[in-house]
C-alpha cells in the first residue's frame, strides 16, 4: 500500500449507529493488512476532565473536544493507514449549537465565529465522510442523554453544517448500514491505491 492517509469522519447526533459503523468498518479494513487508527468520541473524556457536555455544552468543553480531536487524528496518522474519527472535529460545534439552543444560552460571536473558524477549516482532512440520519424509532444506547429535543436539534445543527461547509457525506440510515459500509470500504481501498 502507499503512504498516503486517509481519513474517515462519522458525524451525528448520539445512538445512530456511529460507533458500531466504524467497528464493522475497522475489521473490514484490518482483514486486508491496513493499520487503522481510531478516534473516538471525546466527549466523555471531556466530562471526565470536568468540562460541560450535552445541553451543558460551552464554548470551552467545545474548544477542548476540537483540539484533542485534531491532536489524536495527527497522532494517529503517524502509524495508521486509515484514521476513523468517531465525530469529526464540526460535530462538536453542531452539539455546542444544540446546546445554546434548548438552554436557551448564548455566546459573544466572537467566540462563535472562532470555534467556526476552525470547524470551517478542518472539515476538509476528511477524505470520506458519513453522517448518520436520526432514527427516532430506535432507543437510546445505554447511559445516553434522554432529551430527545436535544438529540434532534443537535442531529439538525450537525447536518447544517456539513451542508454549509458543502462536505457531501454519505448519508447512514438504520436501513442502509451494509450498502453505506461496502460503498464506504470501496472508496477507501480505491483512495489508498
Amino acid at each position: 500500500m502507499s503512504h498516503k492517509k486517509i481519513k474517515v469522519g462519522i458525524a451525528g447526533t448520539h445512538s445512530t449507529g456511529k460507533s458500531t459503523f466504524l467497528e464493522r468498518l475497522n475489521s473490514r479494513l484490518t482483514e486486508n493488512s491496513l493499520r487503522t487508527g481510531h478516534v473516538g468520541d471525546l466527549a466523555k473524556a471531556a466530562r471526565d476532565r470536568g468540562f460541560p457536555i450535552l445541553t451543558e455544552h460551552n464554548f470551552e468543553s467545545t474548544l477542548w473536544i476540537m483540539a484533542e480531536g485534531m491532536r489524536q487524528e495527527a497522532e494517529a496518522a503517524l502509524t495508521s493507514d486509515v484514521i476513523l474519527v468517531d465525530r469529526p472535529v464540526f460535530d462538536a460545534l453542531g452539539y455546542l449549537y444544540a446546546a445554546l439552543e434548548i438552554s436557551g444560552r448564548s455566546l459573544p460571536d466572537r467566540k462563535l465565529k472562532e470555534l467556526r473558524l476552525i470547524a470551517g477549516a478542518h472539515a476538509a482532512d476528511y477524505d470520506l465522510l458519513i453522517l448518520t440520519e436520526l432514527d427516532p424509532a430506535i432507543r437510546l444506547g445505554e447511559g445516553r442523554d434522554g432529551n430527545q429535543d436535544f438529540r434532534v436539534a443537535a442531529a439538525e445543527h450537525i447536518r447544517r453544517i456539513a451542508e454549509r461547509e458543502t462536505l457531501a457525506p454519505v448519508i447512514l440510515t438504520s436501513r442502509n448500514t451494509d450498502t453505506v459500509l461496502e460503498e464506504i470500504y470501496e472508496k477507501t481501498i480505491g483512495l489508498l491505491a
